[in-house]
């Protein structure tokens, strides 16, 4: 069964000194701010499109490897995974990376490592990104 998730945005005024706010309308998590400023300086209380594809990229992946490694037979206890997401003004986009440790029983560091080279490559939101460098550092608590 597909499912839509739905967000919109109202952005006030012109690029460098106008300002909007994100809302997500599946989840109800409230309103976020966002500016030029936010995207391309520093955060100063605001999100920005980049940190948004990083959580959705550091959720899904986690879904992913949690997936693979349960599939394999070695469900993992905990994993924390972080997604940089480099933005550079007049380029875009430049690079993902992201960061996982996991606490894996029954499990060696070369599986892990394979196993989240693979939901790096097969997560959904990677697949949606494919136009983009991703890189990957994986290892065991």
């Amino acid at each position: 069964m597909a499912t839509t998730r739905t967000a919109h945005t109202v952005w006030e005024g012109n690029l460098l000194e106008g300002n909007g706010v994100v809302t997500f309308d599946s989840s109800g998590i409230g309103p976020q701010p966002v500016s030029w400023p936010s995207r391309a300086e520093k955060a100063n209380g605001k999100t920005s499109p980049e940190e948004l594809i990083a959580a959705a990229h550091s959720s899904c992946f986690s879904m992913a490897l949690s997936h693979g490694l349960t599939g394999a037979g070695t469900p993992p206890t905990k994993l924390t995974t972080s997604a940089d997401v480099t933005f550079q003004p007049g380029e875009g986009i430049t690079g993902i990376h992201l960061t996982v440790e996991g606490t894996v029983p029954g499990i060696d560091n070369d599986a892990f490592v394979a196993a989240a080279e693979d939901a790096k490559k097969n997560c959904p939101v990677s697949q949606a990104l494919t136009g983009t460098t991703i890189t990957l550092s994986a290892k065991l608590a």
